[in-house]
Formats: C-alpha cells, sequence, structure tokens
C-alpha cells in the first residue's frame, strides 16, 4: 500500500473538483483557459486538505522511528552505582508503517510543487485571467493591455508587504539575507494576507452552517425565507430585463450607424454575437447593408466607446440569464416547501406534489423512494436530522473556538485538537490519526469555504449554482481558494501542535511545515500576529450570533431577511404574493394541457378513424361528386364574403370575427383580477381555443366547420 493512498486520494481530489466546477460553470460557454485555470486552483487546494492526514500520520511513524533509535540503553550501564537503571525496551516495538504510509522523499517533492503552483496561479495568472475575460477588447493585445493595468493594485499590494518585510530584514543585524529566508518572508507575507481574511470567513461559518441546519428543520422559517427571497430576486430580475433592454437600445443605435463597410464594423459584429438571439434577429432585419457611411456629415463611436459597450453587453447578458435561471429554481424550491407544509397532516402519510415532474424519473430511485418514504423522510426525519447535526456541528465550533484561543499553551495542553493527537499518538493507532485529522481540518475548511460559495459582493463576485456562474467570478474564487488554504492548514498543524515553532519541541517536523520554512526569521510574526490574532474568531463568531452585520446592512438599505422587521414583513408578504400568481398560472397551464390531450384524445383519433373508414367504402363517383360539392361550397363561400365585405360593414365585421384566428376572449378576465394570468388562463376555461407559440390562440370552432364541409 505504500503511495497507494497517496494515488487514490489524488484521482478522486480531482473528480470532486471537477463535479463542484460543473455545478457552478459552464463548460460549454466559458472559454477553456478559464475552465483550465479555475480546475486548477480548485484542484490544488482541496489536495492539500485532503493530503495532510497522510503528512500528519506519516510525520509520527518517522518520530516513533527517530525516538526508538535514540532510545537504545547504553551497553555498560551499571558500572557505577550513580548510572540511571537502563531502561526497560517492549518485547514488541509498536512502530509499524501506517497503511497509508508514504516513502521519504516524495512529500516534499509533492507540496512543494502544489505550494509554488498555487501561489504562482494566485498572485499571477488569476488575477491577470480575471480582467482579460472580463475585458471589453475586440484583440488580443487591447485585452492583455486592459489586464495589465487593472491589475497594478494587485501587484503593488503584494510587493509593498515583501519590501516592508525585506526591509525589517536587512536592517535587522542579527539577521543575514539568504535565499532561503527570502522565500520564508515571501511566503510570511502571503500567509498573513491569507490569515487575516481566514480568521473573517471562519467567524462567520462557525456559527452560521449549524444556524443553518437548525432553521432548516423549521418549515415556516425556511417558506418565509423562500418568500423574501423571490421578493428580492423579482426585483433583480427586473432590474436585468431593463438593463439589459436599454443596453440592447444602445447597441441598435450602434449597429445602425455603423455599415458593412466601416473600419468598425468588424468590432460590431464581435458585439451582436454576444447578444440574445432574438435581438440578433431584430437588428438583423432592420440592418441595410448596402448603405455607405459618410465620415462628413454623420458622427460615428469611438473604438474606446465599442469596447465600453462590448463590456456591458457581456455583463447584462449573463446577469439576465442567471436571474431567469436562479428564478425558476427558486419556484420549484417555493412549490416543494409549499407542498411540505401541506402534506404534514395527512392521514394517508403519502407525499403529494402539486406539480409533476416532466422529466421521466429513474425507476430504480422511484421504487425505493416512493410517496411514502418521501413522507416521512420530509414530514418526520428530516427535521430530526437537521437539529441532531445542528447540534454536532455546534459541539465542533465550540471546540474550534477553544483551541483558537489555547493552541500557544503547549504545558499545560489546552487545545483539544492537540489532546486528541497526542492520545492516539501515545498507542500508535494511525487510522484514528488520519481520521481525527480529516475530520478537523474537512470542518474548518467546510466553514472556510462555505462563506466564500455564500458571500456575494453586489454583482462583482458571485457565485451561482446551476452553471450560472460567470468567469470573473470562477477565477476570483480560485484566487481565494489558494489564498485561503496555506494558512488555513498552517492554523490547523499549529491546534494539533505538530507546527514545531508552536510546540517548542526538538522533533521532526511535518513534510508541509519544511516546505512553508519556519517564521523564526520574523520573530514579530511567529510569536506575535500568527498566535493572538486568531483569538479574535471570538469577537466574530459573537457578532455574527447576534447578527451584527446583517443588522447594519439593513440600517444602510441593503434588504436581509430579519424576522422581527417591518421592511422584512412587507417583502415576505410581497413574496408570498408572487409565489401565489406563478402557481396559479402553472396550474392552469397544466390544466389547459390535460384538456387540450383529452380533446385530441377524444375527437382526434375517432374523427380520423371515421374519415378514413368513409373515404374506404366511398365509391368513386360519389368521392367526385362530394368533390364538386365541396369545391361549389368553398367558392360559394368566398363569394359571399367578398360580397359582404364591398357592401355591408356589418356582414363584413361578422364574416371577419367568423375567420379571425386570433379571436379575443373578453370573458377570461372575469374569472381573474390578475392581469399576468388573464392570457394563460384561457388554456383551460375554453377549451375550444387552441394555445399556439407566442401565446395565440386558434378557435377550435374553425376547424370543426371545415371538416364538416
Amino acid at each position: 500500500m505504500s503511495g497507494a493512498a497517496l494515488g487514490l486520494e489524488i484521482v478522486f481530489v480531482f473528480f470532486l473538483a471537477l463535479f463542484l466546477l460543473h455545478r457552478y460553470g459552464d463548460f460549454k460557454k466559458q472559454h477553456r483557459l478559464v475552465i483550465v485555470g479555475t480546475l486548477l486552483a480548485w484542484y490544488l487546494c482541496f489536495l492539500i486538505v485532503f493530503i495532510l492526514p497522510l503528512d500528519v500520520s506519516t510525520t509520527i511513524y518517522n518520530r516513533c522511528k527517530h525516538a526508538a533509535a535514540n532510545s537504545s540503553p547504553p551497553e555498560n550501564s551499571n558500572i557505577t552505582g550513580l548510572d540511571s537503571p537502563p531502561t526497560p525496551i517492549p518485547s514488541h516495538h509498536p512502530c509499524f508503517k501506517p497503511w497509508s504510509y508514504i516513502p521519504d522523499g516524495i512529500m516534499p517533492i509533492f507540496w512543494r510543487v502544489v505550494y509554488w503552483t498555487s501561489q504562482f496561479l494566485t498572485w499571477i495568472l488569476l488575477p491577470f485571467m480575471q480582467s482579460y475575460a472580463r475585458s471589453g477588447g475586440f484583440s488580443i493585445t487591447g485585452k492583455i493591455k486592459t489586464a495589465l493595468i487593472e491589475n497594478a493594485i494587485y501587484y503593488g499590494t503584494y510587493l509593498l508587504i515583501f519590501g516592508a518585510f525585506l526591509i525589517y530584514v536587512a536592517v535587522n543585524p542579527h539577521l543575514h539575507l539568504e535565499w532561503n529566508q527570502l522565500q520564508t518572508i515571501g511566503i510570511a507575507a502571503a500567509n498573513t494576507w491569507g490569515l487575516f481574511l481566514l480568521v473573517l470567513l471562519l467567524g462567520y461559518g462557525l456559527v452560521e452552517i449549524p444556524r443553518s441546519y437548525w432553521n432548516g428543520a423549521k418549515r415556516g422559517y425556511l417558506l418565509m425565507k423562500t418568500y423574501f427571497k423571490a421578493a428580492k430576486l423579482m426585483t433583480e430580475k427586473a432590474d436585468a430585463e431593463e438593463n439589459l433592454e436599454d443596453v440592447m437600445e444602445e447597441v441598435r443605435k450602434v449597429n445602425e450607424s455603423i455599415k458593412y463597410n466601416h473600419p468598425l464594423r468588424k468590432c460590431v459584429d464581435t458585439i451582436l454575437k454576444k447578444c440574445p438571439t432574438e435581438y440578433q434577429e431584430k437588428m438583423g432585419r432592420n440592418m441595410d447593408d448596402y448603405e455607405d457611411f459618410d465620415e462628413k456629415h454623420n458622427t460615428y463611436p469611438s473604438e474606446k466607446s465599442l469596447v465600453k459597450l462590448h463590456k456591458q453587453v457581456i455583463y447584462s447578458v449573463q446577469r439576465h440569464r442567471r436571474t431567469q435561471v436562479q428564478w425558476q429554481i427558486l419556484l420549484e424550491q417555493a412549490f416543494y416547501l409549499e407542498d411540505v407544509a401541506k402534506n404534514e397532516t395527512s392521514a394517508t402519510h403519502q407525499f403529494v406534489h402539486t406539480f409533476q415532474s416532466p422529466e421521466p424519473e429513474n425507476r430504480l430511485v422511484q421504487y425505493f423512494y416512493n410517496p411514502t418514504v418521501e413522507w416521512y423522510w420530509e414530514c418526520l426525519l428530516r427535521p430530526w436530522f437537521y437539529r441532531i447535526l445542528a447540534v454536532v456541528l455546534s459541539i465542533f465550533s465550540v471546540i474550534v473556538v477553544w483551541s483558537e484561543c489555547t493552541f500557544f499553551s503547549t504545558t499545560p495542553v489546552l487545545s483539544l485538537f492537540a489532546v486528541f493527537i497526542q492520545l492516539a499518538e501515545k498507542t500508535y493507532n494511525y487510522i484514528y490519526i488520519e481520521i481525527a485529522c480529516f475530520l478537523s481540518i474537512f470542518f474548518l475548511s467546510i466553514c472556510v469555504y462555505s462563506t466564500v460559495f455564500r458571500i456575494r459582493v453586489f454583482n462583482y463576485y458571485y457565485l451561482a449554482s446551476h452553471h450560472q456562474t460567470d468567469a470573473y467570478s470562477l477565477l476570483f474564487s480560485g484566487m481565494l481558494f489558494c489564498r485561503l488554504t496555506p494558512p488555513l492548514c498552517l492554523n490547523f498543524l499549529g491546534l494539533t501542535h505538530m507546527d514545531s515553532s508552536i510546540s517548542h519541541k526538538n522533533t521532526q517536523p511535518t513534510a508541509y511545515t519544511s516546505i512553508m520554512g519556519s517564521m523564526k526569521v520574523l520573530s514579530f510574526i511567529a510569536d506575535g500576529f500568527y498566535i493572538y490574532y486568531p483569538m479574535l474568531v471570538v469577537i466574530l463568531c459573537i457578532a455574527t450570533y447576534f447578527s451584527l452585520g446583517t443588522r447594519c446592512l439593513n440600517l444602510l438599505g441593503f434588504q436581509q431577511f430579519m424576522g422581527d422587521n417591518d421592511m422584512t414583513s412587507d417583502l415576505v408578504d410581497e413574496g408570498k404574493e408572487l409565489i401565489r400568481r406563478e402557481k396559479r398560472k402553472r396550474q392552469r397551464q397544466e390544466e389547459g394541457e390535460h384538456r387540450r390531450r383529452e380533446w385530441k384524445e377524444r375527437y382526434g383519433h375517432n374523427r380520423e378513424d371515421s374519415t378514413r373508414n368513409r373515404n374506404a367504402h366511398i365509391d368513386p363517383k360519389e368521392s367526385n361528386f362530394s368533390d364538386i360539392n365541396t369545391n361549389r361550397c368553398t367558392r360559394k363561400f368566398k363569394a359571399v364574403s367578398k360580397y359582404t365585405r364591398a357592401n355591408n360593414r356589418t356582414e363584413r365585421d361578422r364574416i371577419e370575427l367568423l375567420q379571425d384566428p386570433e379571436p379575443m376572449d373578453f370573458n377570461a378576465e372575469a374569472f381573474t383580477d390578475d392581469p399576468l394570468e388573464s392570457e394563460s388562463g384561457r388554456s383551460f376555461l375554453y377549451p375550444p381555443f387552441r394555445y399556439q407559440p407566442g401565446g395565440r390562440y386558434l378557435s377550435m370552432s374553425r376547424s370543426r366547420i371545415f371538416d364538416d364541409v
């Protein structure tokens, strides 16, 4: 099994990163370099989290071998009476190889490649790709120029921190500048920036994750929050549609002003390719390619303005598509939560859905997850499961907060993570060590990474599921992961006292710590910032528990979900009304489809069969006579219509009403006071009307007249 565990985890982590990226990104529409860059960043960060427990178990085994080699008794231990008695050696030495043992020399190379590749991505490549992907330039040179200008501030910040540390080392007479020390200064600068952000995200996640599962057991709370989200999302959706209309109007003006032989026409064509299909068709119909341009009499937009317009088109189209998809997803969630609330009082213990899924379900899943099982899970077991999980996660959070405040104490050992690892180290239970390390670092990672996925900086950074995340946000998340993971792992090693700078023991360090370097070259960082700054997590947890950030945002005018607020209540009522309208609209659509299917099954097949049988037994002469009568009736009908239209306006209106393919249904408005539902309501209130694409309804009576003829 030597190295097999390392290989299996490398493969598993790759597919895990690929699955998450597929959930948030769009492999078909986004650029391949964006997908590859984000996947590599996520993959390297997840590797550090999953491989670090193997490094810990291997380090404990190496320490055991080193202690066994140095614990052999002296040959002449009883020459004088002053000598101490020999140390008893156990009959069987407990230093056996763990199942996941990694041979010497592999882990240092592995960590060096992973760490420096992730740092190159987060500080150089990903920021450049981020600006390049969002740039509105029409050429590679223009995009590169824009990316360099926008990233000057990032590079300047990093160089400023590195320069400050470099000056400190140069001024200190007790320190000498060497390559290893310069490398340590660079790592310290990156870890300081990452640790500063790490504590902020960790303090939020330690409280919010257990609370989210506890609130997940409250059906009423979830339903109210969903209504609140619906009201906010509808506002954002309307704003996105309005923004798209404004941008498309600017594109239309530019498209009409710049003709086919203008030098900037290629730029306009590039902008048009980014527009939605319906807008492209409208602009294509209104375009006159044979009209030349005249520079003397007309004013044309510059290339700089076209670059800005191109950037606006990319942003507005992505935002519009994202809000449309999120609205449909939110509707499904609201409908399902309402179904759960209705089925809780069901006496049959059968889960009944208001709307059936149109997609065919897996028969195997449908067999095991039948309506009875679904009712017991959703209405009975799931709330209790969420409550138990919330309690367990709360205990983990308390352990993390306690250990963050006491991990610097080595005598006595107060950090619970260190206590658990040291107890397992005495018995050399490697399975327990790896499980304990993995659960600990996995929980810390979930608290930090989930905050990265949840946080939203207006529309500047937003990770949206169901393939709706833009390239800018994907690359930005990769940057955050690469900057947060190394200090997160160092903090975990400090909590477990596996870092020699924390435990102050002359023991063999882990391979990860040896690559990161010792912080003793910067004593005020190693003995000050890295030890006392994590204690601020207590203040952040208290602030998150009392929702101080949410209350401050609410006071500033940003709508936040708060149960004891009038604005929240108004938005909940508004969202409830929106969901009710959408539900009624969908119900009418489904009922109309059902009635149309019944109409087709009842009359369509019988009419075809009767016509086929009548034609099979009819005489050829009778057939000709029937055709002649039909033609006579048709000509007579046309003649009457023509004559009536020419002489009598009343009769003409009557004939047009008979022939009108889109009859107006005034009675449909009487059944509902909702203008959003009046069109869809016709489909089931009046079955003689047949729905056509685009919201058009054809009269079934007309087809029946011609069939009778």
